[in-house]
């Protein structure tokens, strides 16, 4: 067996270390064959070293060190000097060189299927051949950024005397959100687990297990429809206290994202972080998880409509809609611009249509309906528009051109609609201010939100929210829950809530979900069970881990910063997974698969 020693990494090597004999280990980066000398560049995961082997001091070494190729494996011994070519200062070790005396060749390697410098390979050989794409510097980045946010976050919270405690992955079914993913138990047949979409229930446990501070680094796992972004297995921070309020938990959670924004992206967070209620921001951005670095407001102007003779605008007030719009300034879009933007309104955000409205600075309106607004449609508007661009443009008129985008319909789907469309202008307009980080807390959600194709009230957020206080007098769309998101820059940074701990709420809330005290049993018994035995007030929050590295990372891709991501399919590619199982598998599971592949 060949003998290596490694006695300091490639990345660390400085002016202390020249004139001394040093091992390092690692990969070839690079190799340059000059006729005489070879050089190598060799990397580790501090950085970069590089090797010059001399003929002239070390032939045997030099002729062994022709037959190494990229990617080789190698151990190397020898004494560090400055370099006498070219500095390189885009590396920390650019001045030295290590002149080798010693040469082990650990493991050969093939030619890659693709170069690691090469950055326009496609994401699938990246994933099928992840663990070459990890060894990317920029990858390796991502992942030591990613352990540095976690170790900060444990560091915090044990310093505020928080308990970090796993909760089991094996878990019961408790469908409320998302799918389950289902696991058989061979020993008991016929029954199954549930791999945890949170920690919820296990969480409140702990709190009447009297540990009062919970902490824990949570898998997670969701059997919903993917996206870019969204991986059917993921990691949170999950947070919990007892004998607390609102203002407790969100205290604690500020301290930590000063902490993260400060040490990861040099930005100061002012403390205490702006507050507002479900309604504001729904009403202005057309969403709970607005992007507020630029204005452009939703205009409601339903009473300007509310005589018009436009029928189907006519009909949207007549069934209790909204008419709601978004006002452009100073910019003339062209007609194949606007038939853009409709499209993308119909086809990607679900609306029945887009109208759009041009006003020059003349006053002058160009619009399919412009023969059926009123003479002073445009006078009633102005203080709208104006009020939406911003307090510099307030009580004056538009100087330029105003396209006015808009959306009739019932209020919460066309304001939803306006807010999707809200942040695709205001990227399409570069009205957004990439240095500005805005986080601010959402608060006094709708306890209940109406399910129209099951014709049912869902909880908002989950069934162990706690109501505001007197919600029992409200009508059920009326009730507010002690809810609350953490939000930045358009993204849910995480969500919490003060949870039920009286029995009798918790029953009255499930009657309201249709939950009947039967199936409460059968999903929930264990906590039902729980508040029978002294359950103290509690709360907490979960914040999405893989978000926020991805934010301190500055890049787009949530599989960046995910060692062993999926395809939005929910493939991997590398592992060849989710894969068939032979019968034999399966009988032992007592399972028949009702699945023929065509």
């Amino acid at each position: 067996m060949q003998e290596f020693k490694r006695t300091v990494w490639c990345g660390e090597i400085n002016k202390s270390h020249l004139g001394k004999e040093i091992w390092l280990s690692g990969w070839v980066n690079k190799r340059r064959d000059l006729g005489g000398l070879i050089f190598i560049d060799l990397r580790d995961r501090t950085g970069l070293m590089q090797l010059i082997f001399d003929p002239k001091s070390a032939p045997d070494v030099t002729k062994k060190a022709h037959d190494v190729r990229t990617e080789y494996v190698i151990s190397v011994c020898g004494v560090v000097v400055e370099r006498t070519g070219a500095v390189n200062e885009k590396i920390s070790t650019g001045k030295y060189e290590l002149r080798v005396n010693t040469l082990f060749v650990l493991s050969e390697s093939e030619t890659l299927p693709f170069q690691l410098d090469d950055n326009k390979v496609s994401d699938e050989i990246r994933l099928k051949y992840r663990y070459l794409d990890l060894r990317r510097f920029s990858m390796q980045k991502f992942l030591k950024l990613r352990h540095d946010v976690i170790f900060l976050m444990r560091e915090y919270f044990n310093n505020l005397d928080f308990y970090e405690i796993e909760t089991p992955i094996l878990s019961k079914s408790t469908p409320e959100g998302a799918r389950d993913f289902l696991v058989p138990c061979r020993v008991q047949p016929g029954t199954f687990y549930a791999l945890p979409q949170s920690p919820q229930i296990y969480k409140q446990l702990l709190m009447v297990s009297g540990f009062e501070r919970y902490f824990q680094i949570a898998r997670c796992f969701r059997d919903e429809a993917l996206r870019a972004n969204r991986q059917p297995e993921f990691t949170q921070l999950d947070i919990e206290m007892s004998f607390v309020n609102e203002r407790d938990i969100q205290n604690v959670c500020e301290g930590l994202m000063q902490k993260l924004w400060e040490k990861f992206l040099g930005y100061k967070i002012n403390l205490p972080l702006a507050r507002y209620s479900y309604d504001e921001v729904f009403l202005k951005y057309g969403s709970d998880k607005p992007d507020t670095r630029f204005e452009l407001l939703i205009n409601d102007i339903s009473d300007i409509f509310k005589d018009t003779e436009i029928k189907f605008l006519k009909s949207v007030i007549d069934k209790g809609g909204k008419i709601g719009a978004l006002a452009v300034m100073n910019k003339n879009f062209s007609r194949s611009e606007l038939d853009s933007w409709t499209e993308l309104v119909t086809k990607e955000f679900g609306a029945k249509g887009l109208l759009w409205i041009k006003i020059n600075s003349q006053s002058e309106i160009e619009s399919s309906v412009a023969k059926y607004l009123p003479g002073d449609f445009v006078s009633r508007v102005t203080p709208s528009i104006c009020s939406s661009q911003g307090s510099e443009h307030s009580g004056r008129a538009p100087e330029g051109p105003v396209t006015l985008f808009v959306i009739a319909g019932e209020y919460e789907e066309a304001w939803t609609v306006l807010g999707q469309l809200r942040v695709a202008l205001g990227k399409f307009l570069d009205l957004i201010d990439k240095n500005r980080w805005d986080m601010f807390w959402v608060t006094d959600f709708p306890m209940f939100e109406w399910n129209r194709e099951e014709k049912k009230w869902d909880a908002k957020h989950h069934p162990f929210t706690s109501p505001q206080e007197g919600w029992e007098s409200l009508d059920i769309g009326k009730v507010k829950a002690r809810a609350y998101d953490l939000v930045c820059n358009g993204e849910e940074l995480g969500g919490g809530s003060i949870r039920i701990h009286r029995a009798d709420v918790q029953s009255k809330v499930f009657d309201l979900l249709g939950i009947s005290r039967e199936q409460a049993q059968k999903r929930f018994g264990f906590l039902l069970e729980a508040q029978k035995y002294g359950y103290p007030p509690d709360g907490g929050i979960a914040f999405g881990i893989d978000r926020l590295v991805m934010m301190f990372a500055g890049t787009d891709s949530i599989r960046d910063v995910i060692a062993f991501p999926k395809t939005t399919n929910g493939s991997c590619l590398m592992m060849e997974t989710p894969s068939s199982v032979d019968q034999t598998q399966l009988s032992e599971l007592f399972i028949k698969s009702a699945y023929e592949k065509k």
